[in-house]
Parts: structure tokens; sequence; C-alpha cells
């Protein structure tokens, strides 16, 4: 049956607590009749107080989580022009999400005692072989560095490593391990990026060592791109869907040795989000137990005029043969709903047709709105049955003026990307939420809900069926820059 009923609307009331090392439960009680309260955590705040980048403000989280362990990292003191941040920071779980220890990541930035500037792009992993948590960042000065932060508890980091420093402009860092006992490159980690000054070059390096050392960046033949997120199966293939000629993936089989085997999973049609905000329709990648892959990004095809997003999927259990795109029916088509910046959880216990399936999303109730009139929403849908059918969108957060999030000169900004996490069962989405600043002061955090987002008994509902809008594009023209901070632009002849 297809959806039916519309999507969560209102407005809520926040009430926070906040501690020096350990963030408690604080709750927001949404005011929609009939949706139940959903108890948010503030698990970090931006400390920096540096006058050339913008406080209190983090954007972009990523995470990862094993046990009753989960470790975010994301931005803090977010730069206006020119990309990058303050610092790194990050928010540790040891506790299944009940509190919470944060921090910045030290010898990054020259405001924490390191060498570089700024700090971009965080992505983190653990590497089971050797017992590490890494988080890969960007640091910036004149040309960028990619670096390697390593830390045995997720609590307690080291200073970075360099994992390559020859890269003209490198961009949209994404880091995984090899965990599984039956690959024959278990402990190998891997780090993407694209090289901006390389046209867009995608590059991959390898670690066997637990992020000690890595090899020479290999370039990925025929991978032009950004945003690329490997993932790992259990034989140890690597599959690494990544934003290029539409969406695409590439693979290897040989432990890092070797790249290739560029596929397209499908065009992209997207619509441009209104009120200046920053998004692109980059790839949210996730694996289940089995080794299916699993790639979500906001998409247009499925709305007449392409009017706004809907976020779509499509699977793979080889990264050569992808299915076709479907919609995730979070309302309907003819909804005025725009959906986008997707982090997609896949339960690492699950798999195929039981796969349990956690999606954490932005989106504006009406896409048709200003700077001043959009009101930036956080929402949560999950599928208990590897993606089939899925429950009734759930407000999360907001609404958000966008003047509550960062300015940067290519829009206001929660993140280029956001990301969840199952924990022992439970969903728990990390994002950036924006509240009313103080003064000139933003006030741009990260969140979580507290104990994590499970299955509820509510009705299902399926986009089985559903037929793309025909000769569906998108609404707006090609990209110009090869990267998202507007740094490199893409000629005219080679703009798609």
């Amino acid at each position: 049956m297809n959806r039916t009923s519309l999507p969560f609307r209102g407005g809520a009331t926040t009430h926070v607590f906040f501690s020096a090392v350990l963030v408690f439960a604080f709750s927001v009680i949404l005011t929609q009749t009939a949706v139940a309260q959903i108890l948010l955590n503030q698990i970090s705040t931006d400390t920096f107080t540096n006058g050339s980048s913008q406080h209190a403000t983090e954007v972009e989280p990523d995470t990862f989580a094993v046990g009753s362990t989960m470790v975010a990292t994301f931005q803090m003191g977010r730069f206006v022009v020119g990309g990058g941040s303050s610092d790194i920071g990050f928010s540790t779980s040891t506790d299944g999400g009940v509190t919470w220890t944060n921090g910045a990541l030290p010898g990054l930035t020259t405001f924490v005692g390191g060498p570089f500037a700024r700090a971009s792009d965080p992505s983190v992993a653990f590497d089971s072989a050797h017992g590490v948590w890494l988080i890969v960042t960007l640091g910036i000065n004149s040309s960028t560095t990619v670096l390697s932060s390593s830390s045995g508890d997720g609590i307690n980091w080291n200073d970075p490593v360099v994992v390559n420093n020859n890269s003209g402009f490198a961009d949209k860092t994404w880091i995984t391990c090899d965990n599984s006992p039956t690959s024959s490159f278990v402990g190998h980690c891997y780090i993407e990026w694209d090289d901006a000054f390389a046209g867009g070059q995608l590059k991959m390096s390898t670690s066997t060592d637990g992020g000690q050392t890595w090899k020479a960046a290999i370039n990925v033949p025929g991978g032009f791109g950004l945003g690329g997120q490997p993932v790992v199966q259990p034989n140890g293939t690597v599959i690494v869907p990544f934003e290029g000629n539409g969406m695409q993936s590439f693979t290897s089989t040989n432990g890092g040795t070797s790249w290739g085997n560029v596929k397209t999973i499908s065009s992209i049609s997207d619509h441009g989000n209104a009120g200046g905000l920053r998004t692109s329709p980059l790839p949210s990648a996730e694996i289940d137990a089995a080794g299916k892959v699993y790639v979500v990004w906001q998409d247009c095809r499925f709305r007449t005029s392409c009017k706004s997003n809907d976020i779509v999927m499509s699977t793979s259990t080889n990264g050569t043969t992808w299915t076709a795109v479907t919609r995730v029916p979070i309302d309907p088509v003819s909804s005025t709903v725009d959906h986008f910046i997707p982090g997609l959880a896949v339960d690492p216990t699950t798999s195929g047709s039981t796969a349990h399936l956690g999606l954490t999303y932005y989106f504006y109730p009406q896409t048709s709105c200003t700077q001043s009139t959009c009101r930036l929403t956080v929402g949560f849908t999950s599928s208990q049955d590897g993606g089939t059918t899925w429950s009734a969108g759930k407000k999360v957060a907001g609404p958000m003026r966008l003047t509550w999030i960062a300015n940067t000169d290519q829009g206001r900004m929660v993140g280029d990307y956001m990301s969840t996490s199952y924990v022992n069962g439970k969903a728990f989405g990390v994002f950036a939420k924006g509240l009313l600043k103080n003064g000139s002061v933003f006030n741009e955090a990260m969140y979580t809900p507290v104990t994590g987002l499970t299955a509820e008994s509510e009705p299902l509902f399926s986009s089985l069926g559903e037929q793309p809008v025909p000769n569906a594009k998108s609404d707006h023209g090609p990209r110009e820059f090869y990267d998202l901070d507007g740094m490199v632009p893409i000629p005219p002849s080679k703009q798609k």
C-alpha cells in the first residue's frame, strides 16, 4: 500500500542541561498532536573562541559504533569563506548512548597546538584487528593534507599521522576498516578522497597496522567525483559508492592493492533546495551482515517538475550490478515536503529480508520557501525488512530558522553529510541542530536521541509499483565546482 498520510509538523519546546564532561539527557517535547515525545542529548558544543570563524557552530557529523561504544566526529567553529573549521570534535559514549564524553582532536589545528590553519571532513571507523578507533580529516593550510588520528578508547586521541600530502586539493575524506573474521584482509583500513585539482580524481590509501602508517595513494582508474563512502563485505571486497557521472561505485577485491571496475548505479535528478541551504546529492552507504550494500541519496525523479526531493535507494550484493532506484515513502509524492542530507544505518547483526535500516534526514515541510520562511527539520524513518516497507516519518528535531545555523559562501550549513549508527539494536542519528542565537553567537551543536530509535507498531508504507516521472531531470544547472566549498571551478566544457 502506498503511503497516504502526511508528515509531521509543529513546533518544539526545548530544555537543555550540559555538563563539562558528560552530557546528560535533556528533553525536546514535541507539541505535534499524537506524536510521542522525543528526548535528545546535546553531546557536544563548540568551545573555541577564535575570531576568524563562527561560534558556537558544529556541523557535518559522522559516526561509528561497536558494541555499546559509539564515536561521533564533526567540525567545530565553521569558517564562512574557504571551508574548514577551527578543529575537529569528537563525542564518545561507552554505555549505549546514556552518557557522552566530548573534546577536540589534539595536534591538528593551530588552535590546539597543531600545524594547520583549519580542519575539515571528518569520518570515523573502528579497526577490530588492532583495537583502535580512527578519524580521518583534512588539514588545511595553503594546500590540503589527509590525516588520520587514532585512539584506543575513542576518548584519548593521539596526534594525527600523515596519510597523504601530495594531492593538489584533497576533499571529502572517508574511512572504513575490514573487521570481518572471514576476510583475508581483516585489519586493512581504507581511506578515500578526491583531488579537486585533478578534476575530482578519486584516490585510495590502505593501512595494515592500525593506522600508524599508510600506503601511497592509488588513483582509481576512471573514477572522478566526490563523496565516496567505502564499505567492506565479509569476503573482503571493498565497494565505494560515490557521486560522479550520476551515482557510481568502484571496488577492490585484493585488499586495496588495486582499485577500479567503475559502475553506474543510477543517474541523479535533484531539486535545488530553497533558502540558500548548502546540500548535494552525496551518497550515504552502509552494509548488512551478509554483505548487501545499501546506498541512499536525495533525488527528485518521483516528483512532478522536480519540485522537491525524496530519499531514494539502490542496493547491490557485489558492487557491479545495482537494483533499480526506489523511493523511501516518507510521505506521498504529492506532498509539499522536501527531503535531503540522508544518514543511513544498517543494524550490523541483521541482513537480507530482515535487515534493520534506520534513516535520519533533514526536511522542509514546505519546499517553496525563502531563507526567512524555510523551517529546517530533522526526521527519522526505519525499515525492518531490508527496505521493502518503511515506518511513518518521525519529527526528531526542529523546526529551525536558517539564520540559526552556520553560514558559508556556498550557503547555510548543517553539513554536506550526516550519520546514523545502530547501538544494541537502536538507531542513533547524530545531527547538527540550531537554536536561537545568543546575540551574535550561534547556538548550533550536535544532538542525538537519548535512547536511540526503534521500530514501532505502526502502519508501514511501501513505494512498490511507483515509477519515476518520465524524462525527470534536475531543476538547476550543472555543478560548477569540483569541490563543495566553491574553490576549484569546473571548466564549462566539462560541466555535466
